[in-house]
This record gives C-alpha cells, sequence and structure tokens, in this order.
C-alpha cells in the first residue's frame, strides 16, 4: 500500500496522498455519506465508529460529528502521520494498523469501504474472526453487474477482483459471516460496464 500511494497508481498527482476516485468522485461519494449520514443520525446515543482503512479521510471527514468516538485506521504510515497533522477533533483518533493481524478498538459499528476487494482471501478471513465483536458493519464493495462468482482469491494489491468477475461477498464461501440482518444503503452503477459499488448494512447481534 505504501508503494501505491508513493507512485500514484491511483492518481491524483495534485495531491500528496489519493485514495482514488472512489474517495473523491462527487457521484460516487454523496450518495455513500447521505446514507452513513442518515444510519449515524438514527442512533442516541451517537455510536463509536471505528473506519478500518481510511485512506485520505477525503471520506471520514464528513462523518466524525455525527459519532460519539471516531477511530480511522491505516496500514501506511506516513498517511496515518498526515492525518493527524491535519485532522484534529477531540473524538477522532488515528491508527496505523494492519487489520488483518492487529488488535482493533472496541466500537459499535465498523466502515469497511472498498477495502476488502484489495486484500487476498486468507487476509480477509483474519478480518472476519474480529467482525463478531461489533454490532454494526456497514460493507462497501466494488462488485460485478449482475451474477458473479464471489471471492475468486487474488493477491493483496492495488488491483481488484473485477478482471476475474468476481467480488467479495462476506456471507458466502470461504468467509460464512454469521449475521442477524443485511440491508443494502446504497448501490452506484458504474457506466461502461464498469460494475457497480454496493454498501451494505450487516447487523451482527
Amino acid at each position: 500500500m505504501n508503494q501505491i500511494y508513493e507512485l500514484k497508481l491511483w492518481g491524483g498527482k495534485d495531491f500528496d496522498f489519493y485514495s482514488g476516485f472512489g474517495s473523491h468522485n462527487p457521484e460516487i461519494t454523496q450518495p455513500y455519506l447521505e446514507v452513513i449520514i442518515t444510519f449515524l443520525e438514527s442512533h442516541n446515543p451517537a455510536l463509536v465508529v471505528c473506519d478500518l482503512g481510511c485512506g485520505d479521510f477525503n471520506i471520514g471527514k464528513h462523518l466524525t460529528r455525527y459519532t460519539k468516538k471516531y477511530y480511522a485506521i491505516d496500514i501506511v504510515e506516513n498517511l496515518v502521520a498526515r492525518n493527524k497533522n491535519i485532522f484534529k477533533e477531540a473524538h477522532l483518533e488515528f491508527h496505523c494498523l494492519d487489520i488483518a493481524k492487529d488488535q482493533l478498538p472496541p466500537a459499535d459499528c465498523i466502515l469497511l469501504r472498498q477495502v476488502l476487494q484489495h486484500i487476498s482471501n486468507s487476509e480477509i478471513q483474519q478480518v472476519v474472526k474480529k467482525l463478531h465483536a461489533y454490532k454494526y458493519i456497514i460493507l462497501t464493495e466494488h462488485l460485478p453487474w449482475g451474477n458473479f462468482t464471489p471471492n475468486k482469491d487474488i493477491i493483496s494489491g492495488q488491483g481488484i477482483r473485477l478482471k476475474q468477475h468476481s467480488g467479495v461477498n462476506l456471507l458466502e464461501a470461504p468467509f460464512n459471516l454469521k449475521i442477524k440482518e443485511a440491508t443494502i444503503l446504497n448501490e452506484h452503477v458504474l457506466e461502461q460496464n464498469k460494475g457497480c459499488i454496493v454498501t451494505t448494512l450487516y447487523t451482527i447481534f
């Protein structure tokens, strides 16, 4: 992931750090923010949120005000240090962690936005083991449009499973996440047969 930012593999040549068009294109980000803010506002008291793979924080900066506490997690040390310098709120904490290997902060709700699609099945399985400690999981994934074979394995990196006509589905093998309820919050179809970005709320208990 360090190399992705250093070499600008996701674009953003005019940015110090850039988490890709999915974090900056208003056609994608605005509908996402609207449904997440609606969800967060519906809870009183406010929820403690853990954002796994917060990236350049172009999304998270709009959500913190609706939470009791906001943990923003990323694996890229320089990116986390940069975020700490720019975004300062009393209830906001940035941590440099490997979400597959490291212990995660306690929270009510996990945000996982277009992160799992970039990592291998073995790493996803390590993450899934930790998700049962949280009440709500809000997962956003870039998926093929229509029917597809879920969870084809990849090597962790900048690419995703779309080229294999696959995408991450945590409810299917080999992950088999056990949930109480699933609700699709948003579905954004991309042009030129580039699939769709789907945000799903999983209630775990």
